[in-house]
């Protein structure tokens, strides 16, 4: 089946789209939507306009639409961007990244429903901490950009999670009772390198490089 994505670049969209890829389907786009407002309802903020490197890597094809952020309101512009998903690449079905959040997998399955596609949540209910060890095991190269929980300071800021500082996340989610997958907003990811990719971005955090290669990109992408 021809599939858009919902794609923030965050682990859970990213690991979205491997599984759909394992299953045989065609990714045919990653939609994305940046918004003005950094506390979105619906909507990944941190990092969002970085996506466009990894779907270079990826060799997919990127919609960005824009939106305010206001809730409820911010939904006919991801409406507008599955439309464009529909009409540039005849996408058939939208996988989200979705774990809990009934908010964020209902509003996504009824324009689903009205726009007559298919709507898949692979990482539905998924177990956290199964959900961490799958990505390790894949070989998912996971940053954390932006921390918001009680037991989580700024030196996890910029570090990725391996075997070893999983397990100190998994005590400090039990003691602090934050979700593991940061599914309240606790921590924010950024995927640098996975199966997806044909090179890995770990030199990401270089500015001067992020700022030439975003203004190249930019003459591609209609944003």
């Amino acid at each position: 089946m021809k599939l858009g994505i919902l794609f923030s670049g965050g682990k859970d969209s990213c690991y979205a789209s491997y599984l759909a890829k394992q299953e045989g389907h065609e990714i045919c786009c990653l939609i994305s939507i940046v918004s003005e407002n950094r506390d979105s309802y619906m909507f990944h903020t941190p990092f969002i306009e970085k996506v466009f490197l990894q779907a270079k890597e990826m060799r997919i094809p990127l919609i960005i639409v824009k939106t305010r952020g206001e809730k409820e309101h911010e939904l006919v512009d991801l409406e507008t961007a599955i439309k464009l998903a529909i009409k540039r690449y005849e996408i058939e079905g939208v996988v989200t990244g979705a774990i809990e959040s009934v908010y964020q997998a209902s509003r996504v399955q009824k324009i689903c429903n009205k726009l007559k596609l298919e709507c898949f949540n692979p990482l539905w209910q998924k177990n956290a901490e199964e959900h961490w060890k799958d990505l390790l095991k894949n070989k998912f190269k996971v940053i954390l950009v932006s921390v918001a929980a009680d037991g989580l300071d700024k030196n996890w800021v910029g570090k990725e999670i391996d075997n070893k500082n999983l397990e100190e996340l998994i005590q400090l989610s039990k003691k602090y009772r934050f979700h593991l997958a940061f599914e309240g907003g606790e921590a924010e990811t950024f995927v640098v390198n996975c199966p997806l990719f044909k090179n890995s971005l770990e030199g990401i955090f270089k500015p001067q490089k992020f700022s030439e290669e975003f203004l190249m990109f930019k003459k591609e992408v209609k944003v």
